[in-house]
């Protein structure tokens, strides 16, 4: 695995395993940090010696490349982890961390992390599992950029929301919170115009239906079946 692909294990869920209440009272309200909307959690080159847990809110880890063009790597939830690296081995952080609304992490330091790992063999197993399943994902991201074409991506990502973080009502599946046109096109390498006239042309197709705060999906399996 190359150091550029080793980002995308930081998307990893340990809400049901990390918390203070079962961790123990080795975690304290020093480690509960607040950050604002819009302000960054930790810059590139910044050192790299600490984890955070999202308690709520979301987090956008991204980075800026040579032409000074962002690229959105992940959208980060609560429940979710991110800055992992630190424990094996990054010194210096690669990518920012950006409070994309009003969020309180959990924040501790590299080796209170390994030292939770050695005391709790469940958050190690979890830690590993979740770790091989992030690899499974950014393989089938990196096939997705190379084979599909730009609609299909917009969609597999849609698909994949619902998937991951979607709430059933009836027949149809809500994703409250939905990301913009801009974010959609930065995950998935292709451009704000062309995620505003893919989600248009399945409007008015009445596959969903969205607005600034949510997105709807009607039919969850035709969207499936129309990924090329």
């Amino acid at each position: 695995m190359t150091n550029q692909s080793i980002w995308f294990l930081e998307n990893i869920n340990v809400n049901d395993i990390f918390c203070p209440t079962k961790l123990g009272n080795k975690l304290t309200d020093n480690h509960i940090k607040t950050f604002k909307k819009g302000e960054y959690i930790y810059l590139p080159e910044q050192a790299s010696d600490r984890i955070f847990f999202i308690n709520t809110g979301r987090v956008k880890i991204g980075n800026i490349n040579e032409s000074g063009k962002e690229i959105t790597k992940a959208i980060l939830n609560e429940g979710e982890v991110f800055g992992e690296l630190s424990i094996i081995g990054e010194e210096k952080r690669r990518d920012f961390a950006y409070a994309m609304e009003l969020c309180k992490v959990c924040s501790i330091t590299s080796d209170e992390m390994k030292n939770l790992i050695k005391d709790h063999n469940s958050l190690n197993l979890f830690l590993m599992k979740k770790m091989g399943s992030r690899v499974l994902e950014m393989e089938q991201r990196l096939e997705s950029l190379v084979f599909k074409d730009s609609r299909s991506r917009i969609i597999q990502y849609i698909v994949d929301s619902v998937d991951k973080n979607g709430q059933r009502v009836g027949y149809e599946w809500v994703i409250r919170k939905f990301i913009t046109h801009q974010e959609i096109a930065n995950l998935t390498a292709t451009s704000r115009q062309t995620v505003t006239t893919v989600l248009n042309d399945l409007r008015n197709d009445n596959l969903l239906t969205f607005d600034r705060k949510r997105l709807l999906v009607r039919e969850l399996e035709t969207l499936r079946e129309s990924i090329v």
